[in-house]
């Protein structure tokens, strides 16, 4: 057990950026791609990885002590700390007896789903299997049932596979990412959600109309709606909100501070499609490669490469719509502890924002206001759910080894809140956590599940009749507007 272990940690330890060239390299051998173009077509999705993962750190690096700096304004005094995504992953992978199991009968329960047709998608971001794994480990560590938590762990994976079978047409057609699709738990779990707001808001009289892309955006405001000119005024407000008290004290340095986050998030906003381009450059001529050799042996067959989210965040839309959400979401912080709804105070996940909320956009086609609307229902969920789980993670994290930070009771994260279809499969067997929370919150966060299981019947039983997607061509649609953009450039 310990050797296995150990081969998956060195692959895990190598990082996307070489473990997911060496995947595609194998891929494509399998599929018989000329090796000279498996080479080259593979080193530039790493490449790409790592510009991604630059602009990532970037825009990370600007925006943590900017959230630490709006949180003091904000006076804010919550008892469960959002340490961030590090800290659910170290739970996953500290739970040693669970992720052998979990990745090996994960990855062939996805090769079984591809055989029998129950899924198109083949996962190939093994980094992000420890999503299956958060699940399995708080039933096991609240059961001590092994069955049932390995039972949860691979039900989320499923889940995952056909939730990103069906988003596929949005992925590959306003993303324009052809052949790709993002079975990435904590924002492809909130899909059907976003999916059913969307519809409710298209319901609505005079609101429906209301849309705010970034074309409608650049044709009325010129260059003030290009994207490097929306990302310097977002940044501009976040740094004022974050620095701007202090320049009654110290003017020169808070002005410095915030004309550095303005410039930076404008920076982001150029820079992280280019990025995206250089990774889809690579991923192309693979993805062409596998169509040929399904359509050759399985002409009634298509399968799509399954990757991390992060490689579509690119898009003005989505990065706008999550740095506008990132002072939305410490509002909401503040309002829903005043009702006793919510305990953590957003801090490290702040920054990542642009990811959890990709089905906010997605959905509507990259329109900022619905966006911003949807994106801030989605956020309502990542602090419930991470308020319930916050004393299981504690504790999980104390026995991962995990470090807690000094003068936090407990900790939890806006990403862990946001795994919500494995919080829905684990809800029944965790549920004495309410207990601790009082009753207010017991009811509305079972309102809440029983709202998301609502909104994922729906989507699922339209998904069934063909009426969620109508547009079946978006893939094709996208691979041609992308050979048209690399002609043109």
């Amino acid at each position: 057990m310990q050797q296995v272990m150990d081969i998956i940690n060195f692959i895990l330890d190598m990082g996307p950026s070489i473990m997911m060239p060496i995947i595609l390299f194998v891929m494509a051998m399998v599929f018989r791609i000329k090796i000279s173009k498996a080479i080259r077509s593979s080193l530039t999705v790493g490449m790409g990885f790592i510009g991604i993962n630059l602009v990532l750190g970037l825009m990370v690096e600007t925006l943590s002590p900017a959230t630490e700096a709006m949180v003091e304004n904000f006076g804010l005094q919550l008892n469960v700390m959002d340490v961030g995504w590090p800290a659910a992953s170290a739970i996953a992978f500290g739970t040693t007896s669970l992720v052998p199991w979990i990745f090996g009968l994960g990855i062939l329960l996805n090769i079984v789903m591809i055989m029998l047709k129950w899924t198109k998608t083949l996962n190939i971001d093994l980094w992000n299997y420890w999503h299956f794994i958060f699940a399995a480990a708080f039933v096991y560590a609240a059961t001590n049932n092994f069955v049932l938590a390995i039972t949860i762990g691979l039900l989320t994976e499923a889940i995952v596979l056909i939730l990103a079978d069906i988003s596929a047409p949005i992925v590959q057609d306003f993303f324009g990412m052809p052949g790709v699709s993002l079975p990435h738990t904590e924002t492809i779990s909130w899909a059907p959600v976003g999916w059913a707001i969307n519809k409710i808001i298209e319901k609505i009289p005079v609101v429906r109309e209301w849309d705010l892309d970034q074309d409608k955006i650049q044709e009325k405001f010129g260059i003030m709606g290009e994207s490097l000119m929306i990302g310097t005024v977002i940044g501009l407000i976040i740094g004022s909100l974050a620095y701007g008290p202090g320049i009654a004290t110290d003017m020169s340095g808070s002005l410095s501070q915030i004309i550095n986050t303005a410039i930076t998030l404008g920076a982001v906003m150029l820079i992280f499609p280019k990025m995206v381009k250089l990774l889809m450059t690579g991923l192309l001529p693979l993805s062409e490669g596998v169509k040929k050799f399904l359509n050759k042996r399985f002409p009634d067959r298509d399968l799509y490469i399954g990757l991390d989210a992060a490689t579509v965040i690119g898009h003005p839309a989505n990065v706008a719509t999550g740095l506008i959400l990132i002072p939305v979401s410490i509002l909401l912080a503040v309002l829903l502890s005043m009702l006793g709804l919510n305990r953590m105070l957003p801090f490290a996940d702040l920054a990542i924002m642009p990811i959890l909320i990709l089905w906010a956009t997605g959905w509507s086609k990259g329109n900022i206001f619905r966006g911003v609307v949807i994106g801030s229902v989605f956020i309502v969920g990542f602090l419930v759910i991470g308020t319930f789980l916050a004393p299981m993670t504690t504790t999980l994290a104390y026995e991962a080894g995990f470090a807690i930070p000094e003068g936090a009771t407990q900790i939890s994260s806006l990403n862990g809140g946001a795994h919500l279809a494995p919080w829905l499969l684990m809800l029944p067997f965790i549920g004495n956590i309410f207990a601790e929370l009082g009753s207010g919150f017991a009811i509305f966060s079972i309102i809440f599940a029983i709202f998301t299981a609502g909104c994922y019947g729906i989507f699922f039983y339209k998904a069934a009749k063909g009426e969620l997607i109508t547009d079946s061509d978006a893939g094709i649609e996208s691979e041609q507007s992308f050979r048209k953009k690399e002609s043109v450039n």
